[in-house]
């Protein structure tokens, strides 16, 4: 044991290796584990920060995304002068600072399906901690072709979910939840707000199921769903059974290869707010749609082509032009919404529908102008 755990290391664990289920033996383990953790935002900040201080001798942290203020309240791993900068960069910082025995690789890429297999075959087990419907499927399919756990969690307001799925002979994400729901049906965190605490306490119970998986005690959340609510402190439990008809982890699967989960899960093409700009400077034909409610568009607006909001989008297309190949660029105050409108334009035959990535929130992030 000396060899692979020096002095430091020995006293640094002692609390946890008292532990029976744990030991000198189990400290090993989790030395000599590796953990691929997607997403360095709520539930990321957490889960890294409690796996590193376990002692997980190997860390993977998939992110592109940078630091925006709003994050501050629940994503622990990035402080007020990291907004502005890349997640990995103060993740890296702040990791380093509570484990310097932890390995730490971090990978600044969007997870597709060019490079999931290839970032998830390194490791040993995966804990999701993203925020999207695309990459929830992406991560899982990628995790059953590989034969990768996944430590699957999520967090909405004041509700939660923590589960294992992927490993044998337990059910996959896509038993639970065989289709994806309409764009924008589900509001984000940053359109139905998230309670700081949440991502911590979802977090910290993906960290215990990767940590049981590692040690092999316990009984892990595989074929179970975890649910919790803050508001009145509940936990409950919901078995989920392996479904035999699953196209991916089934008894004759039909998915053998990653697809585009975008495409699958309805999401429109997105605009970044750069793009946008270049068109707006350079006066390319688009249509600009702003599917916020009156009252939000009277704050602030970029003096849209048209106000339709997305509730009344359906029984109001005659106010849009008549061309449906005309580029229409749809926008909201987040990007939620603007998903759901690009879903109902596509429906009634638009064929060149974006949604601007981030809303009008990124667009001013961004240096764009608008109009109070």
């Amino acid at each position: 044991m000396s060899v692979l755990l020096s002095d430091r290391e020995l006293q640094r664990y002692a609390r946890q290796m008292v532990l029976d289920e744990v030991g000198p033996s189990g400290q090993v383990k989790l030395k000599e584990a590796s953990v691929l953790v997607v997403g360095a935002g709520g539930l990321g900040s957490p889960l890294t920060m409690y796996l590193a201080a376990a002692g997980i001798g190997h860390l993977g942290l998939v992110d592109y995304d940078t630091v925006d203020r709003s994050n501050l309240h629940r994503q622990l791993l990035h402080t007020g002068g990291s907004v502005g900068r890349h997640k990995l960069k103060s993740a890296r910082r702040m990791l380093s600072k509570i484990n310097p025995y932890t390995r730490l690789d971090t990978h600044p890429v969007r997870l597709t399906r060019k490079n999931a297999l290839a970032l998830i075959e390194r490791y040993d087990i995966v804990a999701d901690g993203t925020d999207n419907f695309p990459t929830r499927y992406l991560v899982n399919d990628a995790c059953v072709l590989a034969g990768k756990p996944n430590v699957y969690g999520s967090v909405y307001q004041f509700e939660g979910q923590v589960a294992v799925f992927a490993h044998t002979p337990g059910p996959c994400y896509r038993c639970l939840f065989p289709e994806p729901p309409p764009p924008g049906l589900v509001p984000s965190c940053a359109e139905g707000g998230v309670l700081g605490v949440l991502p911590g306490i979802i977090g910290l119970m993906q960290a215990t199921e990767v940590i049981k998986l590692v040690l092999d005690a316990g009984q892990s959340l595989i074929g179970c769903l975890l649910l919790f609510n803050a508001l009145d402190a509940t936990w409950r439990q919901v078995q989920l059974p392996r479904n035999p008809d699953c196209p991916v982890c089934g008894t004759h699967p039909t998915v053998t290869e990653l697809i585009d989960y975008e495409e699958f899960c309805g999401v429109a093409p997105e605009m970044t707010p750069a793009t946008l700009m270049s068109w707006r400077e350079t006066d390319r034909p688009h249509f600009l749609l702003d599917v916020r409610r009156p009252d939000e568009h009277a704050q602030a607006h970029m003096d849209p082509d048209r106000l339709i909001p997305v509730d009344t989008l359906g029984s109001q297309l005659n106010l849009l032009p008549p061309d449906r190949d005309a580029p229409i660029v749809v926008h909201c105050q987040t990007g939620a919404r603007s998903q759901r409108a690009a879903h109902i334009l596509r429906g009634a035959g638009y064929t060149q529908v974006f949604s601007l990535a981030g809303g009008l929130a990124a667009w001013a992030r961004a240096g764009g102008q608008s109009s109070p």
